[in-house]
């Protein structure tokens, strides 16, 4: 079916776009908040559920995994059984896993409500795109509705980084999760009346694909985060990461054969594109453990309330939606390269700096780094989707954008699980030389001792975050050509926002997860 018929029915099928667009902003919303708000409620859980620092990373890793991994076959049961539908059902699992989540008395019951939310999210993020792709007729209608959607990825993960902090001083950090159910309630109350219905595609769903990849990575994940309690020779540790990696050679070998693959291997072909996409994984991965570390550091070390610590944060969004906008108005001139190479190395030079806090550092000493941090993630973002999207036949666009989409996701994950076992090596190697001297003194580990191998632990964590932005950025030089970008920039804005490809998917702005 072509573009312009699908969203002429669709388009006398919604009898309220005006409606259609506060419904999709606000799932959007919801999904984008729940990002960032639970990072700042991290300290809290971890108090009240008595999480070790490597099982607390399961909170934040259980949402990426699920939907970074399972975003592309969101999109794709859009595609199949309706896009109104699956965005309902999305919504739903969504809402209901947020509500047991803020009822969860144990870790492995957060942590599944959690895993459940992303898979809510995997199905609602691409089909609320799509939707207003079918409901606005192409031009400036849809344009208008894309900047409030893409407003709204903005809004949201400022917004959590408040809210959260608000939720957790006055009340507790259950409500980081509660907040979702009457919004989550209200718009999946609403969508069947006020959404087009838009007819679904022939096709398949490859499951087989979903499973072996997603899970290939959780199991390294839970190998990564199991070794530095168990040790890198335990039994469960090795034959979590010997799953891993057979079940990513399973999908690989799946994803050659099948003619209805989520990642068709052709696709990745093209070296500028599956360039970008490494580069995205690894700024994806540097983003979320410094927001993961940072926001335990503010409260654990130098004492500051959830709210004081969501605002230490805004410096990031502001200047990220700052820079981008710039680079969006230069990016026709100067081409992607040039930016996109400079955003990592941007990011790699804060989070250097940021690895020297000690527990005497005031705000004015993070500040400096979370500022040039938000520089390179505003140089990059739009550079990226361009990218992603150059020379990209139509009908995959909504697949290149959904793939980088997945890259800042399971990138996040991934890096996480790999600074945490970084973070947790240090800290319990400086404990145990304290403890050693303390013995040899024939007193007891301080306070300050645990404080200083915290910090320890952070430092190492981000200098290796450090490395990763670092090797993005010699990724971005050797990797992206020069060549094409102009084109890209010229005419990928509207490709990437404004097609009607099956599982399409806007890249969320690289706000802290």
């Amino acid at each position: 079916m072509s573009t312009v018929t699908s969203t002429t029915r669709a388009s006398e099928g919604s009898r309220h776009p005006g409606l259609a667009l506060v419904v999709i902003a606000a799932a959007q919303l919801m999904v984008v908040l729940d990002m960032t708000i639970v990072n700042i409620a991290l300290p809290a859980m971890q108090h009240e559920l008595h999480f070790s620092l490597t099982n607390l990373a399961w909170v934040i890793n259980a949402y990426a995994l699920t939907f970074g991994g399972l975003l592309l076959l969101g999109g794709r049961t859009g595609d199949l059984f309706g896009r109104r539908r699956m965005f309902v059902v999305g919504i739903a699992i969504f809402t209901v896993a947020s509500l047991a989540g803020g009822l969860a008395t144990d870790q492995a019951w957060l942590i599944a409500a959690r895993a459940l939310q992303g898979v809510g999210a995997a199905i609602a993020s691409p089909t609320a795109l799509s939707l207003i792709a079918s409901t606005f007729p192409d031009g400036r209608k849809r344009h208008r509705a894309m900047a409030v959607y893409a407003g709204m990825s903005a809004a949201g993960g400022a917004l959590g980084l408040l809210l959260g902090g608000i939720l957790v001083d006055v009340s507790s950090w259950r409500w980081v999760l509660f907040v979702n159910v009457p919004i989550g309630a209200a718009v999946a109350l609403t969508a069947p009346s006020v959404l087009a219905h838009v007819p679904s595609h022939g096709g398949s769903l490859d499951l087989p694909g979903a499973v072996s990849g997603s899970g290939g990575i959780a199991a390294i994940v839970y190998g990564l985060l199991r070794a530095p309690e168990s040790g890198w020779t335990d039994p469960t540790t090795l034959a979590a990461f010997a799953l891993g990696a057979l079940l990513l050679a399973v999908f690989v070998a799946l994803e050659s054969r099948r003619p209805d693959a989520l990642l068709p291997l052709r696709f990745l072909a093209n070296r500028s594109r599956s360039s970008g996409y490494v580069v995205m994984l690894l700024l994806g991965a540097s983003m979320l453990s410094l927001i993961y570390f940072l926001t335990q550091f503010l409260q654990n070390v130098l004492g500051y309330s959830p709210i004081v610590a969501g605002v230490a944060y805004l410096p990031i969004p502001f200047v990220i939606g700052t820079t981008g906008l710039i680079v969006s108005r230069r990016v026709h001139r100067f081409g992607t390269r040039r930016f996109l190479t400079a955003g990592p190395l941007f990011v790699a030079v804060g989070l250097l700096w940021v690895s020297t806090i000690q527990q005497t550092s005031s705000y004015l000493s993070i500040l400096g780094p979370l500022v040039l941090i938000g520089m390179g993630m505003g140089l990059s973002f739009v550079p990226l989707t361009l990218n992603a999207v150059s020379q990209v036949a139509p009908k995959e666009t909504g697949l290149a954008s959904a793939l980088l989409n997945t890259s800042q996701q399971v990138g996040g994950s991934l890096g996480l699980a790999v600074l945490v076992t970084v973070a947790a090596t240090v800290t319990r190697s400086t404990l145990a030389g304290a403890h050693t001297a303390a013995s040899a003194a024939l007193g007891a580990t301080s306070h300050a001792a645990l404080l200083h191998a915290e910090v320890a632990g952070t430092q190492a964590a981000l200098r290796v975050g450090a490395l990763g932005a670092l090797l993005g950025f010699a990724i971005a030089v050797v990797g992206v050509r020069a060549s094409g970008t102009t084109a890209a920039a010229g005419g990928g804005s509207a490709t990437a926002l404004g097609g009607d490809a099956p599982g399409e998917a806007l890249v969320t702005p690289m706000l802290p997860h």
